[in-house]
């Protein structure tokens, strides 16, 4: 058995749902899949001592998950006040608007088309609710509507899909765009280094212990599968279903077609900085 501390970004051992910082309690979503892996991590944030809390990412359109939601926090001595997305793929937004119904609630979000209510999610934003602070940090790539939540007090940060606690994510293009994905992991990597993160709480799998430790596997891992495809095409595989099958022989077929979104987000990044 590996050992998790020496596993990219040292991930947390134990149950997936429940307390993970002093502000912050996950509430598994059951859609578990190779795609979601344990599932989808749904948070609730809130200051100690305060009765209001927020909540990212309600997770799949599923009632009885929703509702899990709710009462954990209601059985906390809290109201859920205002609902935040981190991008607007199903598994992370699907049940938002059911959600907002459930808590008579706001949804901010970047894209106009996910939100409730007039406010959406911007660069630079702090969004401060029952003495709470959250700071929106914009990280497109995996999607361009894709943001992370820096949660100073904790010095954590919400990661939503673009850094995941176990494996890598997908570059889901032609939504999301591999430049401004290594942007984004730079980003946060000025998070961990200036502003002193060392805690991911990502939109699947486990709390990772060691923020930048992640951000460097990420940066290196997607530095070491661009020249694996620049070295396909070289060899004569120009397609990419013909780059997946050579630079992904080892991973199991039935990630293929994510694999494949991401290889063509790679051969675009290639030709756009004249290497193909």
């Amino acid at each position: 058995m590996t050992d998790a501390a020496a596993l990219p970004g040292q991930p947390r051992g134990g149950a997936l749902s429940g307390p993970a910082t002093a502000r912050a309690v996950n509430v598994l979503a059951p859609n578990a899949s190779a795609m979601t892996l344990d599932g989808t991590n749904t948070w609730i944030l809130s200051e100690p001592g305060s009765d209001r809390a927020v909540v990212i990412d309600p997770g799949p359109l599923d009632e009885g998950h929703l509702r899990r939601v709710v009462a954990t926090a209601e059985q906390a001595g809290r109201r859920i006040a205002l609902t935040l997305l981190t991008h607007g793929h199903p598994d992370h937004a699907e049940g938002a608007a059911r959600f907002a119904e459930l808590t008579r609630t706001r949804v901010r979000a970047l894209d106009p088309a996910l939100r409730l209510g007039d406010e959406g999610l911007a660069a630079g934003d702090v969004i401060s609710l029952g003495g709470l602070e959250l700071r929106v940090v914009p990280t497109p790539g995996h999607t361009a509507d894709s943001l992370c939540f820096h949660l100073p007090a904790d010095r954590a940060v919400l990661t939503g899909d673009t850094i995941l606690g176990r494996g890598t994510t997908v570059v889901a293009h032609p939504d999301g765009r591999l430049g401004d994905y290594l942007d984004s992991l730079r980003r946060l990597r000025s998070l961990t280094v200036d502003d002193g993160v060392h805690t991911v709480l990502p939109g699947h799998g486990p709390v990772l212990e060691d923020a930048q430790g992640a951000v460097e596997f990420y940066l290196a891992h997607r530095a070491h599968r661009l020249a694996q495809v620049e070295t396909a095409v070289e060899d004569g595989h120009r397609g990419p279903a013909e780059v997946v099958a050579q630079v992904y022989a080892d991973v199991d077929r039935s990630l293929w077609p994510a694999a494949e979104l991401s290889v063509r987000a790679q051969l675009e990044y290639l030709r756009e900085h004249g290497l193909i």
